[in-house]
């Protein structure tokens, strides 16, 4: 804004103004130097403190306080004990080779063994490949007039004529979506090892791979689907576009995770727009968690679903306000806390979910009531543009969707699972910087699903994914479902 801008306005708006910089630099100072954690504890303030002003008083009661004070006390000097470390148990399932190692001069004839003394190490051999060939002899026999031929049929393999097996197929897809490393770079670490892999060749496995998966995923799709409770979000995805040479298209991926089920279904879609989830959750009914876009709003009106807010973001707008107006914004925040408090202390005494229900409705119902209470009382305390004034515009606006996890002691109080699922695919973002196409992209949804699901379960992913592409090419389609993550952990 220019200076002759800034003489026309009023000194009410010239304060307006000059709060809104304020903040603004607050805020930016804050992403900058200021703490991570969205949690907020309470500063003690201790009563004697001497303040930073008035310094030279200040220091001058110190000065009489020093004079007068006298400091006498015992302490018993402890004897501190050394930590003894604890040598780590080799698992039982790892190979042992042992080595026999003799005295260096020559043992006598007459030597008895009298013992032994046995240390075992443990080392690391980098994975080598193996190359399998599979001979099939040909034989043939004379019955009659006709001659019979017998061999063994060829070997399954997931990918048709191709050269690479179930395991090293498993292992490209596991580096890329779980251990987030791009196939150049992968194939940096083939070539380490004497082995070179064509990128193209890479990309290939890894398509025909997806392509087997597919079914599966429509079945992982049904089933996330036939859950009652949902929790929704996005991120993006820069992907390549033909239409578009030298540039980017911004995509988004869209999770959807069921809490009790612990399965997650990752959707790509070209756009933030609401015709994404509209398309999935066109037969959903049930809870839907979301955080406060927009696109989700429209599903509160459509039969069948309710909508459930989150707190975590509630808590996140008043924590970022805590500079501009530090009492206020610790009044919500002790309420919060509060909540959370709740939500621990049921979870420490593992109740169920009609357990939960009812120790909710006894310990968090006041304090639900007073936040909704303060958000009534404050709508139009603060200035709209402001930190608290965004805050208190989103805690109202949210606030009858949040409270509605009292209704059912299954539901969460916030969306922090599916964030903390958002996790892994931002961690491989950085790494692959983009998908190579719209395609590329449903690929990665499709695999990053079942992956992360593997990984909600506390299952081994390379086990699954190797066992499932070694069976999935002959396996009954109106089974795929025994091939699904949930199912290999049972």
């Amino acid at each position: 804004m220019s200076i002759a801008e800034l003489e026309k306005l009023s000194k009410k708006e010239l304060a307006e103004k000059a709060f809104l910089y304020y903040t603004e630099l607050n805020s930016l100072k804050r992403q900058i130097f200021g703490r991570k954690s969205e949690r907020h504890i309470p500063e003690p303030q201790p009563e004697n403190q001497l303040t930073l002003f008035d310094l030279e008083e200040s220091i001058e009661i110190a000065k009489e306080e020093i004079k007068i004070e006298e400091i006498a006390y015992k302490r018993e000097k402890t004897s501190k004990k050394k930590e003894v470390s604890i040598r780590e148990e080799i698992p039982a399932h790892i190979p042992v080779e042992e080595i026999i190692l003799e005295p260096k001069e020559e043992v006598p004839a007459n030597a008895r063994r009298i013992g032994e003394d046995v240390t075992t190490k443990l080392d690391y051999i980098p994975g080598k490949l193996i190359a399998r060939k599979y001979v099939r002899p040909k034989y043939a026999v004379d019955e009659g007039e006709y001659t019979k031929i017998l061999q063994a049929p060829p070997v399954d393999s997931p990918i048709k004529k191709g050269i690479p097996e179930a395991g090293l197929i498993t292992k490209i897809i596991i580096d890329k979506y779980v251990d987030h490393m791009p196939e150049y770079r992968q194939n940096q670490h083939w070539k380490r090892e004497g082995v070179y892999f064509a990128t193209s060749s890479l990309n290939n496995w890894t398509s025909k791979a997806c392509k087997l998966i597919e079914p599966l995923y429509k079945a992982h799709l049904e089933r996330v689907l036939s859950s009652n409770y949902i929790q929704a979000d996005e991120t993006p995805i820069q992907v390549l576009d033909s239409e578009k040479p030298g540039s980017s298209h911004r995509g988004y991926y869209w999770l959807y995770c069921s809490p009790e089920q612990k399965n997650v279904l990752v959707d790509y879609r070209p756009s933030r727009g609401g015709s994404g989830p509209i398309k999935m959750l066109l037969n959903y009914k049930g809870w839907l968690q979301t955080d406060g876009y927009t696109a989700y709003e429209q599903f509160e009106s459509k039969q069948g679903i309710k909508l459930l807010g989150c707190l975590a973001h509630i808590r996140r707008y008043f924590e970022k306000a805590l500079d501009e107006n530090k009492s206020e914004a610790e009044k919500v925040l002790h309420i919060i806390r509060e909540l959370y408090k709740v939500e621990k202390e049921a979870r420490d005494k593992k109740l169920s979910a009609e357990e939960r229900k009812n120790f909710r409705e006894e310990k968090a119902t006041s304090f639900v009531n007073q936040l909704e209470q303060w958000a009534i009382e404050n709508q139009n305390t603060f200035l709209p543009k402001s930190l608290m004034g965004k805050a208190v515009h989103y805690l109202s606006a949210r606030m009858r969707y949040t409270k509605r996890y009292l209704q059912d002691g299954k539901l969460e109080i916030d969306n922090n699972l599916i964030e903390n699922t958002i996790r892994p695919i931002a961690i491989g973002r950085k790494n692959y910087l983009f998908a190579g196409s719209h395609e590329g992209a449903r690929r990665a949804a499709m695999m990053y699903s079942l992956l992360l699901t593997c990984k909600r379960h506390e299952i081994n992913p390379y086990e699954w994914l190797k066992n499932t592409l070694a069976k999935i090419q002959k396996y009954p389609i109106e089974k795929i479902e025994d091939l699904l993550p949930e199912n290999f952990a049972i």
